[in-house]
C-alpha cells in the first residue's frame, strides 16, 4: 500500500522507520519530513494542517492510508475532512475525529470525560476571566504546589507548577490575560498529585485495542528534572516500576473505561491513545490524554514493537484489530535527545551535523534536521534522538551515550542522567 505520514519530528522518523520494514508497504511519503525520513521515503514539503494540499497529495500519489504524527491536524479535524470529502472518504486515517481529538485539544473536555466515566484523575476547576474569583477561591482550598494548565494546545509549554499561593494567583491572571494566546482563554486548576510519571500507549479501532510498550520520558532541560520544560530530553522503555499489577490497574481502571467511554459518548475514534499517568503509591491517575504517540517516547517504544505496524494499522482501518498479533521485545530501549544550544528558549538553526555515519549499535532518529547544500544541518530545538537496545537500562544507555559523544554540531547539549530515577 501507499502510505502518507504527516509530520516532521523524531516521532515521525521513528514511525517511518517502522512502516518502512513492512511487507505491505509499496511507497512511503512523509509530509513535510526531515533529513532522516528522506532516506527511507519521499519527503513532500507541505503543511500537514493545509488540508487542501494533503488532499492533492493523497489523490496524486494514490495513497491508501494516512498516518497522522502530530496533534494539530487531528485537533483541526483532518479525519472529518477526509470522511466528508467524496474523493477521500475511502482513505483511512490513523487518528481520531475532531471531537475525539478534544481529549488533547481541551483539558476541560478531557477532565469532564474522565469524571463522566469514573477514570481516576486529580480534582480540578476550569475557569475563564469571568470566573477568575472562583479560581482564586479554589486555589486557596488546595495544598501547594499548584498546577495550572492552559485549556488548549500550547506546544507542551502550557502547564505551570507553582510553589506558593501568591505565585499561583499571579500566574492565573497572566494566563487568562493571554500568556499562551487562545490556548489559555480557559485555565484548568488542578490538585497536585505526588508520585512518579509514566506514559502508556494504546491503539484502537473504536471497539478493541492493543496496549503498546510503556515509557518514561524526561521533560526538563536540566539534570535531576530541573530547569525549563521541553518537548522531551529522553525516554526509557520498559519502565521498571510498571509491573504486572500496575499494568493491570492501568488497563482495568483507565484504558478499558476510556475505550468504552468513547463508544458510549458516540465519539469516532480510530488511532493512538496516549495516557500521561502519575503512579501515586502504586495507583495510576491520568494527568493528561494525548491523541497521538508521544515524542521522544515513540523513539523508545517503536523499536520494541516486533510486529508489522502496517498490519496493525490495517486492523484499525478495517475494525479487525482484535485479530491482529502484537509482539513486543523484552529488551530495553533508551533514547537520548541531542538539542540545540539555548533550547527551549532561543537557539540558532543551520549548524552542520557531523559523524552521524560513525554511529554503531544505535538508531539515529532525526527530529529537527534538514539537508542543505548536501549537508545535514540543525533545523529545530530538538535535533536528533539516539535510541539503543540493551539487556537492561544501563547497557542500553551506555550505547546511546557513547554515540551521543560522537555526533558533533555547534552548541550540542544532552542530559547525562536519563533514567536516573529508575
Amino acid at each position: 500500500m501507499n502510505v502518507l505520514l504527516l509530520g516532521s519530528g523524531g516521532r515521525e522518523h521513528a514511525l517511518a522507520w517502522k512502516i518502512s520494514q513492512s511487507n505491505k508497504l509499496k511507497k512511503l511519503f512523509i509530509a513535510p519530513g526531515n533529513a532522516g525520513t528522506s532516506t527511507i521515503g519521499k519527503n513532500i514539503n507541505i503543511d500537514p494542517c493545509n488540508f487542501a494540499s494533503v488532499k492533492q497529495i493523497a489523490l496524486e500519489k494514490n495513497i491508501n492510508l494516512v498516518v497522522v504524527g502530530p496533534e494539530n491536524p487531528l485537533v483541526n479535524g483532518i479525519q472529518d475532512f477526509f470522511i466528508e470529502d467524496a474523493e477521500l472518504k475511502n482513505i483511512p486515517i490513523i487518528g481520531p475525529g475532531k471531537i475525539g481529538a478534544q481529549l488533547e485539544g481541551s483539558k476541560e473536555f478531557a477532565k469532564k470525560f474522565m469524571l463522566r466515566h469514573n477514570i481516576p484523575t486529580a480534582k480540578y476547576l476550569s475557569v475563564s476571566s469571568k470566573s477568575i474569583d472562583d479560581g482564586l477561591s479554589f486555589l486557596q482550598q488546595l495544598s501547594p504546589p499548584y498546577v495550572l494548565k492552559a485549556d488548549g494546545l500550547a506546544a507542551g509549554k502550557g502547564v505551570l507548577i507553582l510553589n506558593t499561593l501568591s505565585e499561583a494567583n499571579q500566574a492565573l491572571n497572566k494566563m487568562l490575560n493571554g500568556q499562551f494566546g487562545e490556548a489559555s482563554k480557559r485555565v484548568v486548576i488542578e490538585e497536585f498529585l505526588s508520585g512518579i510519571e509514566v506514559s502508556f500507549f494504546a491503539i484502537t479501532d473504536g471497539n478493541s485495542y492493543k496496549i503498546l510498550p510503556e515509557a518514561k520520558d524526561y521533560k526538563r532541560i536540566g539534570e535531576n528534572e530541573t530547569g525549563l520544560n521541553t518537548g522531551g530530553m529522553g525516554a526509557i522503555s520498559p519502565v521498571a516500576f510498571a509491573n504486572k499489577e500496575f499494568k493491570d490497574k492501568v488497563e482495568k481502571q483507565i484504558i478499558i473505561p476510556t475505550i468504552k467511554g468513547l463508544k458510549k459518548d458516540k465519539i469516532y475514534y480510530k488511532g493512538f491513545l496516549f495516557f500521561g499517568l502519575m503512579n501515586v503509591n502504586g495507583n495510576p491517575f491520568v494527568i493528561e490524554y494525548n491523541v497521538r504517540l508521544g515524542d521522544p517516547e515513540t523513539e523508545a517504544i517503536t523499536p520494541r514493537i516486533k510486529s508489522d505496524i502496517l498490519d496493525l494499522f490495517e486492523g484499525v482501518a478495517n475494525n479487525t484489530l482484535e485479530n491482529k498479533n502484537l509482539q513486543i521485545s523484552d529488551e530495553t530501549v533508551s533514547t537520548i535527545m541531542l538539542v540545540s544550544g539555548g533550547y527551549p528558549q532561543s537557539y540558532e538553526k543551520g549548524k552542520e551535523i557531523k559523524n552521524i555515519d560513525s554511529v554503531k549499535d544505535s538508531i539515529v532518529f532525526h527530529a529537527g534536521t534538514k539537508t542543505s547544500n548536501n549537508k545535514i544541518v540543525t533545523n529545530g530545538g530538538r535535533v536528533l534522538a539516539i535510541s539503543s537496545y540493551g539487556n537492561n537500562m544501563n547497557s542500553a544507555l551506555s550505547k546511546s551515550y557513547k554515540n551521543a559523544e560522537k555526533i558533533l554540531f555547534d552548541g550540542k547539549y544532552y542530559r547525562k542522567d536519563i533514567g536516573f530515577d529508575l
